[in-house]
């Protein structure tokens, strides 16, 4: 699906759901309703089920979910091993940190994890949209074509979201916000600088993530402003699948 051609498209993903962010997640998306057009069927969580969820987290995601926010699972600890090779060490110093929990992990347990993941909400009776969303998009070693019981439908990565189903590849622009640091905040302007015109330029959807604390980083009034640049917005489950 392409952006309507007199303005732009996008998708928009909060990361990081979980019950230590809880706080800050709720003051950014009451931040997001004074987006215009932003409605809550077109932000979806990245839920960490991995987390010392109580009763309150709970009944504060599903009343989310009743609000009309898709559910995609985000990995299960979001906590990486010690990098093991020398991609994981650089994705860890300009991305992810110690987040990539992907990375430096064998298939088998990968699948441990995506799999724990998805049993996690129907433990919970909690739905989800069929999207899953490795933390800092790092598939690492996790081949999925080969997995016939997957328990997603959709995976989105670095370079845009794939119909697990059928093998159809959207490549789609991403910008991000999570400049807690001046090396972060310099690479990422200028990688979302890359993405906005590539969106443009293409006329694809520009997928927009957000973090927890991002409107409290030096990147903020960025984000703002790329969300207000939206004419019109999507969620996940509007993009084709085609076979």
């Amino acid at each position: 699906m392409n952006s309507v051609n007199n303005g732009l498209c996008a998708l928009v993903s909060v990361h990081d759901v979980m019950p230590e962010t809880r706080t800050p997640i709720s003051l950014l998306l009451q931040q997001l309703q004074r987006v215009e057009g932003l409605h809550p069927q077109h932000i979806t969580l990245l839920v960490v089920p991995g987390k010392s969820w109580q009763t309150a987290d709970l009944n504060w995601l599903q009343s989310l979910a009743h609000a009309g926010h898709p559910l995609a699972g985000h990995g299960w600890s979001h906590r990486a091993p010690p990098p093991g090779t020398l991609y994981h060490q650089v994705h860890s110093l300009l991305l992810s940190r110690r987040a990539a929990e992907h990375l430096s992990r064998p298939p088998a347990a990968l699948r441990q994890r995506v799999q724990a993941c998805h049993d996690w909400f129907v433990h919970h009776s909690l739905p989800h949209c069929g999207l899953y969303v490795p933390p800092a998009w790092a598939n690492g070693k996790l081949d999925w074509a080969t997995w016939h019981e997957r328990p997603f439908s959709q995976l989105e990565t670095l370079h845009g979201v794939t119909s697990l189903d059928t093998g159809q590849h959207q490549p789609l622009p991403l910008t991000g916000y999570e400049a807690d640091t001046a090396v972060r905040a310099w690479f990422l302007a200028r990688f979302n600088h890359c993405s906005k015109a590539i969106a443009r330029h293409r006329n694809r959807p520009l997928r927009i993530s957000l973090h927890p604390f991002d409107l409290t980083y030096g990147l903020a009034q960025n984000a703002l402003q790329d969300l207000a640049a939206a004419t019109r917005f999507l969620n996940y489950q509007d993009l084709p699948a085609r076979h």
